[in-house]
């Protein structure tokens, strides 16, 4: 199946993700007449890739015919869209959200259809190098999920998961990880600026060592405790920081005790609804 294949699909919300997926969209080969941006009040941004592209925009979803319903809106805000939305949708449409903590079930009862797929990509699709978990609700047919398969792996790997439970998880450890790993990029500069160097400096060597690192792990399939271990002498430097790291509650218990909250914030938006 191509992109090509699967229009008009009809994208909710074009914040940050939203533009994210249509871009990746665009380049993998979906027409961009077979695109609609839905937003009340779109950005710059959106705008311009509207015009750039020759996507059509609108402030909602009236009259537009819904083969594909994304749905790119916050948690806090999405039943409000959706009673918005059901007037548009009917047993042709298959909805694909990305709304962390919002049920299957709750989705298919606000917009009238059991044919959801329920995901979570991260930002790093902005580059086409994102990673999705997804999983398909009961009434999904094998169609709906290569459809849903399609649109997902345009913006990069896609993980599809046995229960939807899992995808709170997800939303954890890689739709919130990389503000983790940009944060982790932050206290290292913080460091070495503690260590004497000016800010942009420090900056430098950390955003360079992180890319650089992980660049690495992506062309060596080495296991990464081992290419950790590489790097790590005995009774050198890097043992000492990692005696430090590694230590009981070092940084170990710490990304733990970050993805528990993560997870249980997600399960919170969704009992909200």
């Amino acid at each position: 199946m191509t992109l090509a294949d699967i229009g008009p699909v009809v994208l909710v919300g074009a914040g940050k993700m939203g533009l994210a997926l249509a871009r990746s969209w665009i380049t993998a080969g979906l027409p961009p007449k077979e695109l609609v941006l839905v937003d009340p009040s779109p950005s710059e941004a959106a705008r311009g890739l509207a015009d750039e592209k020759g996507i059509r925009l609108v402030g909602n979803a009236s009259g537009v015919l819904v083969s594909v319903l994304v749905l790119a809106v916050k948690p806090q805000v999405i039943g409000e869209v959706m009673a918005g939305l059901k007037p548009s949708v009917g047993k042709q449409t298959l909805v694909v959200s990305i709304a962390a903590g919002i049920s299957i079930a709750a989705i298919a009862a606000a917009l009238g259809t059991g044919r959801v797929v329920r995901t979570m990509p991260n930002t790093p699709a902005q580059i086409g190098r994102g990673i999705s978990g997804a999983v398909a609700g009961p009434e999904a047919n094998a169609r709906d999920r290569e459809v849903a398969d399609a649109l997902l792996k345009a913006a990069g790997e896609v993980v599809w998961l046995d229960k939807e439970a899992d995808i709170d998880v997800v939303t954890a450890v890689s739709g919130s990880g990389p503000a983790y790993l940009f944060n982790f990029v932050e206290a290292l500069a913080s460091a070495a600026t503690q260590q004497g160097f000016d800010e942009a400096r420090a900056m430098q060597l950390a955003r360079a060592t992180v890319i650089g690192a992980a660049a690495l792990m992506e062309a060596d399939p080495t296991p990464v405790a081992t290419l950790r271990q590489n790097v790590t002498s005995p009774k050198g430097t890097t043992e000492a920081a990692l005696n430090v790291l590694m230590a009981p509650n070092g940084l170990k218990t710490l990304v733990e005790r970050a993805v528990l909250a993560a997870r249980l914030r997600s399960e919170e938006l969704g009992r909200a609804k």
